[in-house]
């Protein structure tokens, strides 16, 4: 078959069946144009105002459900669940601050800044404009020397141990005290230094952090007060800052790993990110609206989260998928990673 030619009957139409052709080259930051038709990629790519508003509340209801059920139900199983869902949703939020950094999250451009804003990342202590240019900058130099994600990726593999003891720091709220407190003495450094704050933008993105913390805190706080005013005077430090600093820590530092640890440090597109394919219980406790598809975002970064399982069989329907670096769970990608 020629390359550029398409089957009409495949199962996303216009699918490209030259997959032994160029990855990168002139593909720039989007490499799945070397095997998905143009009209594929904007079927694909259609962002929906509706999908955004459900996504939000389906991530905030997570959030304020879990802490009902407690209510309703006290003890100490439903106490740890709701810890646990809640810190998946704060990387609910971080995934959807993400998604309107590529301006997916609303078909909307108003509604897309506001909500990616003031709805996803204020609320986690990060914020939409920094997150969006140092995160476009490692789309544009993934896995090489000037990719500012880098500095995760680089020390995979490395050894059970000190996975251990990462994972034990993240779960005894460890990493997060001390994130959070650099990020306090960091906002008080930056006051007034604009060549300090633009210095400090990218280390603070990397990590959902904000570099300009008094403009989220009040919104962090604000929700713990609300989680308060609805239940006991304790539910706010109970039910959103301990799930931020324990097991939001511990996801945020899986996702990472899953994503870039132990690639390639290649411009090769489909070995240089991970896809991980996660079943229901992964999907809600570790990787929340389909952030395990990487590879598949990486190869298209515009397409809407909830488009990445499809944009997943189009690839695969090119006969792509033994090329590309896909772990079948996220303990596989662990393992990888050297657990």
């Amino acid at each position: 078959m020629k390359a550029g030619l398409f089957r009409p009957n495949d199962p996303i139409r216009g699918v490209r069946l030259d997959v032994d052709g160029p990855v990168g080259g002139p593909w720039g930051m989007t490499p799945g144009k070397a095997y998905l038709s143009p009209e594929s990629i904007r079927r694909l790519a259609a962002r929906s105002d509706l999908m955004g508003v459900w996504l939000l509340v389906h991530c905030w209801g997570v959030i304020f459900g879990s802490v009902a059920v407690f209510a309703l139900w006290p003890n100490i199983l439903t106490f740890l669940l709701a810890v646990v869902l809640i810190g998946s949703r704060q990387l609910g939020l971080a995934i959807l601050m993400h998604e309107a950094a590529h301006n997916a999250l609303f078909k909307t451009r108003a509604l897309n800044e506001f909500a990616g804003e003031w709805l996803c990342g204020r609320p986690i202590l990060a914020e939409l404009a920094s997150y969006r240019h140092y995160h476009l900058t490692h789309h544009r130099f993934t896995q090489s020397d000037k990719d500012p994600d880098l500095t995760l990726s680089e020390k995979f593999p490395t050894s059970r141990a000190s996975l251990q003891r990462k994972f034990i720091r993240d779960l005894t709220g460890q990493t997060g005290i001390k994130q959070l407190s650099a990020q306090i003495m960091m906002s008080f450094r930056l006051a007034g230094d604009d060549d300090a704050i633009e210095a400090a933008t990218q280390d603070a993105a990397q990590a959902f952090k904000a570099r300009d913390l008094w403009k989220s805190l009040p919104v962090f706080f604000g929700v713990g007060l609300m989680m308060s005013l609805l239940g006991n005077w304790w539910y706010g430090l109970a039910f959103w800052l301990l799930p931020y600093l324990t097991w939001f820590q511990l996801v945020l530092r899986i996702r990472n790993i899953a994503e870039h640890g132990a690639t390639e440090k290649s411009d090769d597109p489909l070995q240089n990110v991970r896809t991980t394919l996660a079943g229901p219980v992964a999907r809600a406790l570790v990787a929340p609206y389909w952030v395990n598809y990487h590879l598949e975002h990486h190869m298209v970064m515009h397409v809407p989260c909830w488009r990445l399982p499809a944009l997943h069989r189009a690839l695969t329907a090119t006969g792509l998928k033994n090329k590309m670096k896909i772990s079948p769970t996220y303990g596989h990608a662990l393992s990888e990673a050297g657990w």
